[in-house]
């Protein structure tokens, strides 16, 4: 399953995905390039320690993804990861790779969605939160769930102990959803 990572951030979820690929825990998913909309991302840098073929895209601009389109289209994916990716993807983006993007968030969807997750869940006072894999669609974290892992708040958590937790979470869930899917897709051919 030729898999595409995608995201703005420093690619703790990434370098996960890619220990459990190195590790052998992907199952027949290949990842294939790891992609960014910012050039100095710290996913680009983990993509090459690994080497693994990276690739920075512009700028996003949803009125004008046509060129996102075509660079990804080439790169011929089975799936498209977002892992810390910080845009919101246009309809047009999403139908030209239907059923084939998953995005990590970081609460228990359908709680606590868009920006600050970790964040809104702290401030509402829940005692468990966690992180949810979804199929993206075209409104903001409303896809269909695929897994979630809870994450309890204990006495004594502090916002930053919570964060902690649920990346930790993020790091194990993402690998595991990715490999059930590579034996989907291996059962399914």
């Amino acid at each position: 399953m030729r898999t595409i990572i995608l995201g703005s951030g420093k690619g703790s979820n990434c370098k996960a995905i890619l220990d459990a690929s190195t590790s052998g825990l992907l199952g027949s998913a290949e990842i294939v390039g790891v992609c960014s909309d910012k050039k100095e991302s710290g996913i680009l840098e983990v993509a090459r320690s690994a080497s693994v073929p990276d690739f920075f895209l512009g700028n996003y601009d949803r009125s004008k993804d046509d060129s996102w389109v075509d660079k990804l289209t080439k790169l011929e994916p089975d799936l498209i990861v977002l892992a810390g990716f910080m845009r919101v993807l246009s309809k047009t983006f999403i139908d030209s790779f239907s059923s084939k993007i998953i995005n990590l968030h970081p609460s228990l969807l359908p709680s606590f969605r868009g920006l600050h997750a970790i964040e809104q869940a702290w401030n509402a006072g829940v005692k468990i939160t966690g992180c949810t894999v979804h199929w993206i669609s075209a409104e903001l974290d409303s896809g269909e769930i695929i897994a979630q892992a809870p994450v309890r708040i204990m006495f004594g958590d502090t916002l930053d102990s919570v964060a902690a937790k649920i990346h930790a979470a993020e790091h194990m869930l993402l690998p595991t959803v990715i490999s059930q899917l590579s034996q989907q897709v291996s059962s399914n051919e």
